[in-house]
């Protein structure tokens, strides 16, 4: 007696893809409900079934769906955004600023909606998804009609849907509890990556998947600095890193594992993590050659993965099942690594292995969902076909075929695509909103790129300080007589530190951007060693009441935040036109001086070479100095008025000589204590005219100021100084 399903796919080149690799020509598959309840021979199937739609495949290949094992979707809208750059610069500069401005549940959706077309046309029935609002991303998966692992992200930093990574948490465990169970999604927790999280988040993520039985989705060893730096901080390669955190006990999906030794692909393949290998995006960002033969010779389960359309810049799945099996024969010099039939494999039944979920798909069995495609390899560029060896098949997908051969996609027993035309989605409007949505991201990127300080802003972590300071700068020629001098009865030392300082000045071609410092202070201990490094950025604007006549003045507001990345990075996106390197020993002094506190720095020239006695303003050489010179506008109000208006010259009155030298060794900070805002003023000595310049406007004390300067007058030479105000 024939038994009765809801479909019948008959005439068909059936490629099960199953831990046998049968093959039927010409095969039949029988679906009923959601569930693959047949596969064999066309002529047993038929015998056995009868069905209330019956379909003549026409001697396509039907075969699993494919498995797109890493992604972020909703970057469809981020396609094309920025290229041609290094991951680092590409992920901190350009696409994390651009998610926290747009990312939000509609950008998502309709990001997904995008993917999803995009995916069924190329075949993809299942993908594996980290990125944010993922219950959204789950929903429009759903309506596609499409199958999912989504993996909400997780990291250390603010994100477009949680200003902490407790309030991620808190989202990915209510997000996990609503969709667990459901036919189509597998939800997920996602912390981004070892250098993204921290040990704490990384821990509370392992516990939430052991909980709920969930898998745990995360780049691991994605680049060589990835992995340096690891060794670095942490004394030991990635792999064994988050095993350290608990990682490794859940279900553990790590994407990329580029750089990972023969002990970390042995430690994987113990605790039954799978990987998610993703040539397209490695070759694009330049992160190597994943040991991919190695990995599959030690038993590890390796799936195949676009990762986002913003860093690959499709999601073709075709094009990258072919690509991993030519980046291994090249990478390895074998022509025999990762053939067809294996790269294929890793594209379904390991691919949803590596997912944890090669129990429902993957491959066409009975009793597995019904996930499945037809591919015509009629067209040209598929012709002749031989059937003398069975791989030959296998060759024909990998190495001819494209996804656009694609013409039908059956989901969960339901169709998604016939024909080439997609059945639960509206392309046209898509493609609509998509464009809109582009315009105004080009608007937003448009305006940042105009100005380094927004550049800088977008980074993250920057705060403004407003800077007035009395800044005096000498040449030394006998420095350790000054380090005595500071020991006098009359000055009290309340801090002492001694840096290695290694900076970096930014100049740009517009003078009005500022320059950009990039400083790592290197602490120095009482016996030479470094106890401590601090990196940070100083964006120093130009002094914003310009120039009267020929007196600077010398009000400029300065941003700053943490360097948290390589001055190379720094460099990499701020783009400037040149780049001027010092380095310098500094130490430095907090002393009280009649009630008036100052800071002291002695500078020592290192790069370029130049010694205490010539060390120079901004301590730039004479044949690097940019150009600084200020705006020559009139101040129109404000505290450029009150600053011009309450100026004074200084000479110095026993020999007439003002501070002529270009110094800039010794600098002495005023900080005032107004409420927490840093008040200061400074001196800048001009080479040519010598004058000073300075306001009355902050309450300074006259007579602390007529010192300083006539300190500074004597250390250049002038026997017995004073000041005349002129």
């Amino acid at each position: 007696m024939t038994q009765k399903v809801n479909t019948l796919l008959t005439n068909a080149i059936v490629l099960t893809m199953d831990g046998k690799m049968n093959q039927y020509d010409p095969g039949a598959v029988a679906v009923k409900d959601d569930v693959i309840v047949a596969i064999g021979p066309e002529a047993e199937i038929i015998k056995e079934y009868m069905a209330d739609e019956t379909i003549d495949c026409g001697n396509k290949v039907l075969m699993p769906g494919i498995v797109n094992a890493h992604t972020h979707v909703p970057m469809t809208l981020l396609r094309g955004l920025e290229d041609d750059l290094r991951l680092d610069v590409w992920l901190m500069g350009y696409m994390l600023p651009v998610e926290r401005e747009f990312v939000t549940p509609e950008f998502v959706r309709l990001g997904t909606q995008l993917a999803c077309a995009e995916q069924i046309r190329s075949g993809v029935t299942t993908f594996n998804d980290m990125y944010f609002f993922e219950d959204d991303i789950a929903q429009a998966t759903a309506d596609a009609g499409m199958r999912a692992v989504c993996g909400q992200s997780i990291m250390k930093y603010p994100a477009p849907d949680a200003a902490s990574f407790e309030v991620s948490l808190a989202y990915a465990r209510e997000f996990i509890k609503k969709w667990k169970g459901h036919p189509l999604i597998i939800p997920a927790i996602a912390p981004h990556a070892p250098y993204s999280t921290t040990p704490e988040i990384l821990r509370a993520c392992a516990d939430i998947a052991k909980e709920f039985d969930v898998p745990l989705h995360i780049h691991i060893s994605e680049t060589a600095f990835e992995v340096e730096t690891m060794r670095e901080e942490q004394g030991m390669p990635v792999v064994p890193y988050v095993k350290k955190q608990g990682v490794l006990e859940a279900k553990v999906i790590a994407a990329h594992c580029v750089h990972v030794d023969i002990g970390e692909i042995k430690t994987l393949q113990h605790v039954n993590a799978g990987v998610a290998h993703n040539p397209s995006s490695n070759l694009k960002l330049a992160s190597g050659f994943a040991p991919i033969q190695k990995m599959l010779d030690n038993g590890l389960n390796v799936g195949i993965g676009t990762d986002g359309p913003a860093s690959n810049n499709d999601l073709d799945m075709f094009e990258e099942v072919r690509l991993a099996s030519f980046v291994a024969k090249a990478s390895s010099n074998d022509p025999t690594a990762v053939p067809a039939a294996t790269a294929l494999l890793m594209a379904t039944r390991m691919g949803a292995q590596a997912l944890h979920m090669g129990d429902i798909t993957g491959s066409l069995e009975v009793g597995k969902r019904a996930d499945l495609i037809l591919v015509d390899t009629s067209p040209v560029h598929n012709s002749p076909r031989f059937r003398r060896n069975p791989n030959g098949a296998y060759a024909q997908l990998v190495f001819a075929a494209k996804s656009t051969d694609v013409t039908d996609v059956m989901v969960n027993g339901k169709w998604l695509m016939r024909a080439h035309e997609l059945l639960t989605l509206n392309e046209a409007d898509l493609l609509r909103q998509a464009r809109e949505v582009a315009q105004k991201i080009d608007a937003f990127l448009i305006e940042r790129e105009q100005s380094v300080l927004s550049k800088l802003i977008a980074l993250g972590g920057s705060m403004e300080q407003e800077s007035f300071e009395v800044q005096v700068k000498v040449k030394v020629t006998e420095p350790d007589q000054l380090v005595q001098k500071m020991k006098h009865p009359e000055i009290e030392i309340n801090a002492h530190k001694h840096y290695h300082q290694y900076d970096e000045y930014h100049m740009f071609a517009e003078p009005t951007q500022g320059r950009l410092r990039f400083r790592e202070d290197n602490l120095i201990n009482e016996k030479g060693e470094v106890q401590n490094v601090r990196s940070r950025l100083t964006l120093l604007g130009q002094q914003r009441e310009g120039e009267i006549g020929r007196d600077v003045l010398l009000s400029r507001s300065r941003f700053l935040a943490p360097a948290v990345h390589t001055s190379r990075f720094y460099r990499e996106y701020f783009k400037p036109t040149q780049v001027i390197p010092i380095e310098k020993d500094r130490l430095r002094w907090h002393i009280s001086y009649k009630e008036t506190e100052f800071f002291v720095n002695l500078d020592h020239m290192k790069q370029p070479d130049i010694p205490y006695e010539t060390a120079r303003h901004a301590a730039f050489p004479r044949d690097q100095e940019p150009h600084l010179e200020p705006q020559r506008r009139r101040p129109e109000s404000g505290v450029g008025q009150r600053v011009a208006e309450s100026a004074r010259r200084w000479r110095c009155g026993s020999c007439d000589a003002g501070l002529h030298r270009d110094f800039d060794s010794i600098d002495f900070n005023h900080k005032g204590h107004k409420g927490t805002r840093r008040k200061s003023l400074t001196f800048v000595i001009l080479r040519d005219p010598s004058w000073l310049i300075f306001s009355r406007q902050n309450g300074f004390n006259q007579k602390i100021l007529r010192d300083c300067l006539c300190c500074a007058l004597r250390a250049d030479g002038c026997a017995r100084a004073d000041l005349l105000q002129l």
